[in-house]
């Protein structure tokens, strides 16, 4: 009896180890908060420190980069851009997340003026957080007209 105490103790320890859809959906919508006013401590708590960037200009860098763009701005009082997420998509594996939405930029001018993202990322479970090791982003295409 004990033996199978001690194994459901361990199993629920696991399960509560490791964070959830909804925590990083959650995260994810904090962070575009954050990032909207390009807050250097929300960031630096989204992206984790082996981070690989690819942007939708067709670079690639990594953390250190991003954080260097970050800081030489500085946190906004009134952001031009406003960022949400919609089309989430999240998939765990273990201790990893697969993440992929569509991210929406909005004219903080002019609301009716958006751009559209399709971001995609890979986050581990590492010091009680999701933190982003991948990331894609992708301008998305203009409808076509039939």
């Amino acid at each position: 009896m004990k033996k199978w105490i001690a194994l459901l103790s361990v199993l629920s320890f696991t399960v509560l180890a490791q964070g959830s859809k909804e925590d990083l959906e959650n995260q994810l919508h904090a962070f575009l908060t954050g990032a909207s006013v390009n807050d250097a401590q929300i960031h630096n708590q989204f992206w984790a420190s082996d981070l690989v960037y690819t942007s939708s200009s067709g670079t690639r860098f990594g953390k250190d980069v991003l954080m260097q763009g970050v800081n030489g701005e500085g946190k906004v009082d009134n952001p031009a851009v406003l960022y949400s997420a919609d089309d989430v998509h999240i998939r765990l594996l273990d201790n990893i997340a697969l993440l992929d939405f569509t991210l929406v930029a909005t004219d903080s001018a002019n609301a009716n003026q958006k751009s559209y993202y399709l971001n995609s990322g890979v986050f581990v479970w590492r010091d009680e957080r999701w933190q982003a090791v991948n990331w894609q982003a992708t301008k998305k295409a203009l409808p076509t007209k039939d």
